[in-house]
């Protein structure tokens, strides 16, 4: 029998006022808002792209104005986007433009950019496969793709999506440490015979300091190896490490090769790193973040011959992939160590016998469907595609490198992917003083960074569209005297 209501309850809720209306508005606004909106966001693209690449907004005023927004006042949507749109366009580092040459920062895909609109209007909820059976299934075909493209055995190969390349590694470090010790999800770090170690190159992404914090190892857990004095972690150095770590009672858990360090875009000897791991047991893991993209092309997968022993890999499909941020990859061929890790029980939460319920398996509950950003873009371009745009941005570098080095630059790194570390001519002066003066200029956008303990320009190629005439402006942007 239905509940009968109390005649002093109103069962008549009435129309959505006309304030939460503009958070609903009927479906004939948002129809024209959104051929407005997609109108507008295209022609934004094309200013950022002929643009500067360097915010020239005041931000100083900005903030002033920002002052003034108490929010107690509504304002129209279409005015509002408008206004947010063009504080963008003027607000931030336009990674957009096609003379972007710095961090692992892409223009993002147009079908990446498409995934984030639907997701949006669907807002499924990736915790449960119960309640997102489909998204769930799409994002678990996806891991697997990729993990075959590593070389991980198909019916073994697992993972999941994340937020990004720090949380892909964090997981990668709470799997060493449960399959090295199972009382370790119970006791902890306690578990332990003594204080745990792990092990990576000094050329790394320092990030691995945050996630020893983080996973309660401590800082000092992290062994920080000397490199072959070409940006490459020392596998000698590695052994020796390990063994003065065992003989003082320290417990090495996890050996971490790059794939693609972040300042020289180097590779790790990740066969010799695995025949370490192998030999000592521990966990082998590949920090591929942005050179695992590699793995789309036929002619540069070669370079990551070893990646297929790793027992886990972490790769940005929002680096070199080109997906919108920020969307990481944590791959495993140990599937059902993810449930060891990251098992919980409640039952307030949908599930489905018929899939792998994502809460269970990863460090997030809640969780965007950020998977079918890679999916769009792989299932409209292919591996052939996404290869060619991998190949492309290699292509442009080493133009950049023979026109820099016909002008007396040196070349400081010997990286097959698509990053240079140049060493500028005497006369143009410091490197840090001659890259401030460049990103002044808002003709384009490189980095300062160190290599091997040497100043140096770091030039990458991030945006899918540069052009021979980007090229030319990026050259006369460095060659500019001071």
């Amino acid at each position: 029998m239905p509940r009968s209501v109390p005649r002093e309850v109103a069962t008549d809720i009435g129309d959505i006022p006309q304030s939460v209306a503009a958070l609903f508005p009927p479906s004939s606004e948002r129809r024209r808002i959104d051929d407005w909106l997609t109108r507008e966001l295209l022609d934004a693209a094309l200013r950022v792209q002929a643009g500067p690449v360097t915010p020239t907004i005041d931000i100083a005023a900005f903030r002033e104005e920002l002052s003034g927004l108490g929010f107690d006042k509504p304002m129209a949507l279409q005015e509002l986007l408008r206004w947010t749109i063009e504080r963008l366009e003027h607000g931030i580092v336009q990674m957009n433009n096609p003379r972007y040459f710095g961090l692992f920062n892409p223009g993002p895909s147009y079908p990446a950019q498409c995934a984030d609109r639907i997701i949006s209007a669907f807002n499924p909820q990736l915790a449960s496969s119960g309640s997102s059976p489909v998204p769930v299934a799409l994002e678990n075909h996806v891991i697997r793709m990729v993990g075959i493209r590593a070389g991980l055995p198909g019916d073994k190969a697992g993972g999941h999506f994340a937020t990004g390349g720090t949380e892909a590694n964090y997981t990668a470090l709470v799997c060493a440490l449960t399959g090295a010790n199972a009382q370790f999800a119970t006791a902890g770090i306690r578990a332990f015979s003594g204080p745990v170690a792990f092990y990576t190159s000094r050329e790394c992404h320092i990030a691995w300091l945050k996630i020893a914090h983080q996973a309660g190892v401590g800082r000092d857990a992290l062994r920080l190896i000397d490199t072959d004095g070409n940006g490459r972690l020392s596998p000698k150095a590695l052994a020796a490490k390990i063994a003065a770590d065992r003989t003082a009672g320290i417990v090495p858990v996890m050996v971490v090769a790059t794939a693609g360090t972040t300042g020289a875009g180097m590779i790790d000897p990740l066969q010799a790193c695995a025949d370490i791991a192998a030999q000592e047991r521990l966990w082998y893991h590949v920090d591929a973040a942005w050179g695992g993209a590699a793995l789309a092309s036929t002619r540069l997968r070669p370079l990551l011959a070893g990646i297929e022993h790793a027992d886990s890999v972490t790769i940005d499909a929002h680096k070199w992939m080109a997906t919108t941020m920020g969307c990481a990859m944590f791959l495993t061929r140990h599937a059902p160590l993810l449930s060891q890790a990251f098992h919980c029980s409640t039952n307030f939460m949908p599930s489905s016998l018929a899939g792998v319920d994502p809460y269970l398996n990863s460090v997030q509950w809640s969780r965007r469907f950020i998977g079918l950003r890679l999916f769009l873009e792989l299932a409209s371009a292919g591996w052939e595609g996404l290869g060619a745009h991998v190949e492309r941005s290699c292509a442009v570098t080493e133009l950049i490198r023979q026109r820099l080095s016909a002008l007396g630059w040196t070349v400081a790194n010997n990286s097959p992917f698509a990053v240079l570390d140049m060493v500028p001519p005497a006369a143009l002066g410091d490197v840090r003083a001659l890259v401030k003066r460049v990103v002044a200029s808002g003709r384009a956008w490189v980095a300062p960074t160190q290599f091997e303990g040497r100043d140096v320009v770091r030039i990458c190629a991030t945006h899918g569209e540069t052009s021979a005439a980007d090229i030319e402006e990026l050259i006369e942007a460095l060659s500019a005297p001071s």
